[in-house]
């Protein structure tokens, strides 16, 4: 689940949350402490008085140690390193109304949920609420006013924000579209009527739930192998890879046509591109071996085994595959020497019940790699590896304790 930001108020009257206030004070800013946000006026850390400009470290953004304004030399923005902390989608508003610039346009109404929804997909909260701290944050209000001061370049006016958001996944929008077809409502007598409407029809609603596949099958244009078999719940549950490394650029505008008016209410025939399909894949997977996805026909589900030529016995069959290959994708082949993961082995010590065989007493006493030769524990050993004189006995060296 991703992180969720609440930064509205109850507007009382209407039963709505409004933009306009804050929902929660946070106890931390990115550039402040407590001493200065009580001395300065805004977020921007260069407004501050030359006192508290001592305890900021330039560094933490600069990569020069004079930057000017012509020369900034700015790091890059250190958002991914912010603390923030989880929500869900339900503790926030399901409607929040945008309406502080209503002398010059009619408010928004802004399905808040169905957008938290989504965007647990793609970028999560972040991607809209990006000045996070270590509790719910301020509104976009407090950093972007209604008339940004010129002197400062470095932070948007809040219609500015407020459109750079938006524009980020409604790409379909155009100045010849006109602001009041998609987003803001007409100006008129009924305005508020409309406004109604539009909450109501907002209101209870919520995405279908996306069925999670378990196989795909694809037929493609390949000559060599037309088909490709693809394994999504080996890929979820097996090797534990999160939704984002696969659908990080995954938005609505992905599987709704882009056209003028898009109705997010019907079903839609997702299209995908040469690159829509191949791009997630060679992340992790060689994209100069087409032949590893493309078949003659389906393929089978992945077998350690067969694969990689070390079948998993009754103990690591148990384990997720990060435990032994750690989480840095794609995964890479292990010494399978056991000594390369079990560092803290000690000698005799070593409990053999948990390989599914108990040892007789006789064989408790022999070296690991009397049995296993060259520490190839792949393979069960053969008794004829240690008795050449065919004086070995008939039963096993021991009794299995599980299949």
């Amino acid at each position: 689940m991703k992180k969720f930001i609440i930064v509205t108020v109850i507007f009382t009257i209407a039963g709505l949350i409004t933009a306009s206030d804050s929902f929660l004070q946070p106890k931390l800013l990115l550039h402040k402490t407590e001493s200065q946000k009580k001395n300065s006026e805004t977020n921007d850390p260069h407004n501050l008085s030359p006192e508290l400009k001592k305890a900021l470290n330039c560094k933490s953004c600069h990569s020069c140690e004079y930057p000017t304004h012509g020369n900034p030399c700015l790091l890059d923005c250190p958002r991914k390193n912010m603390i923030s902390v989880y929500h869900s989608p339900k503790e926030g508003p399901e409607v929040v109304l945008i309406n502080e610039m209503s002398e010059n346009y009619s408010g928004v109404v802004f399905s808040h949920r169905l957008h938290a929804e989504m965007s647990e997909m793609t970028t999560g909260c972040e991607g809209c609420h990006h000045y996070n701290t270590t509790g719910p944050v301020l509104n976009c209000r407090s950093c972007h006013q209604n008339k940004r001061k010129r002197e400062n370049v470095a932070i948007p006016d809040l219609k500015a924000a407020y459109h750079r958001q938006c524009l980020t996944c409604h790409k379909q929008w155009s100045y010849e579209n006109g602001c009041n077809t998609q987003c803001h409502l007409q100006k008129g007598s009924d305005v508020d009527l409309k406004r109604e409407q539009a909450i109501e029809k907002i209101k209870g609603r919520s995405h279908p739930l996306l069925p999670e596949p378990s196989k795909m099958i694809w037929e493609t244009n390949y000559i060599e192998g037309k088909i490709v078999t693809f394994f999504h719940d080996e890929h979820y549950q097996v090797f534990k890879i999160k939704c984002i490394n696969c659908h990080k650029n995954d938005n609505c505008i992905k599987c709704h046509e882009k056209k003028e008016n898009v109705d997010f209410t019907k079903p839609v025939k997702i299209k995908k591109t040469f690159d829509d399909h191949h791009m997630p894949c060679v992340n992790c997977h060689d994209g100069n071996s087409c032949k590893k996805c493309h078949s003659e026909s389906e393929m089978s589900p992945f077998n350690h085994g067969k694969s990689t030529g070390w079948a998993l016995g009754n103990f690591h069959s148990s384990l997720n595959c990060a435990d032994c290959h750690g989480n840095s994708m794609p995964y890479k082949s292990l010494d399978r020497n056991c000594i390369s993961c079990h560092k803290n082995f000690v000698k005799g010590s070593f409990n053999h019940s948990r390989t599914g065989f108990i040892l007789s007493e006789d064989h408790l006493e022999a070296e690991c790699e009397n049995c296993h030769i060259n520490r190839d524990y792949s393979k069960p050993p053969q008794c004829s590896s240690c008795h050449d004189d065919k004086s070995f006995p008939k039963d096993l060296p021991g009794k299995r304790n599980r299949k």
